[in-house]
């Protein structure tokens, strides 16, 4: 895809818990822009494999459902959401099991492939702000707008749990940095914020004020 046939995408990437969510929201709210919870398409295919007693660990199985099964979206108050087979599954997405496996099902080459190819798609005809673990790496890589939003691990912990989620950070760490499919990683050229001092409002007027610098019309 040419940039020409882009709009503008802000990527922000980031490993768990690290507030990259609540930024990238409150950001796009602030510009205008759509969001996208890159994390959320992956749980939500995740949960429809399991829910149809899928194998996480069939990667042949789940490349042939992800290539038939049906794809939509809608727009909320200027969030993106993901509908399978036309149904909202934003209830489910951090129930225990999605959880667990998700890291799992998001190494599937094929699953992958086709959630790129849809937010790639969203990117022609909206700004954008994207969130996720290989957003400014691999799937807008040429978007000048990249930030990579980081947290100590204790922190990042915390806040995990005040969240109500049970899920290992440094398990979740590992299984995201050493996937061999789109592994999280720093983009050579992303600007990394640490947030583990500072609140949600202050990472957000710190983006605002590099992307101007970066010229970003606001």
């Amino acid at each position: 895809m040419e940039s020409k046939d882009r709009h503008r995408v802000i990527a922000i990437d980031g490993p768990a818990a690290s507030g990259k969510s609540s930024v990238a929201r409150k950001l796009a709210r602030r510009l205008g822009f759509i969001y996208v919870n890159s994390g959320a398409m992956y749980r939500a295919v995740t949960w429809t494999v399991l829910s149809r007693s899928i194998d996480p660990n069939d990667t042949s199985v789940i490349a042939k459902f992800i290539l038939g099964v049906k794809l939509d979206g809608k727009f909320i108050d200027g969030e993106f959401y993901l509908l399978i087979e036309n149904v909202d599954l934003s209830a489910h997405l951090h129930e225990d099991r999605v959880n667990v496996e998700v890291s799992r099902v998001s190494t599937v080459p094929e699953v992958r492939k086709r959630l790129v190819e849809r937010m790639r798609d969203y990117a022609r005809n909206h700004d954008l702000v994207v969130e996720g673990r290989d957003i400014g790496s691999v799937v807008f890589p040429d978007t000048p707008f990249k930030f990579y939003i980081d947290a100590s691990p204790e922190v990042r912990a915390q806040r995990r749990a005040a969240q109500g989620h049970r899920d290992e950070i440094a398990q979740r760490d590992r299984a995201d940095s050493s996937r061999a499919a789109s592994p999280l990683i720093i983009a050579k050229d992303a600007e990394v914020i640490d947030t583990s001092k500072l609140s949600i409002d202050a990472v957000v007027g710190e983006i605002v004020s590099r992307l101007k610098k970066k010229g970003l019309r606001i």
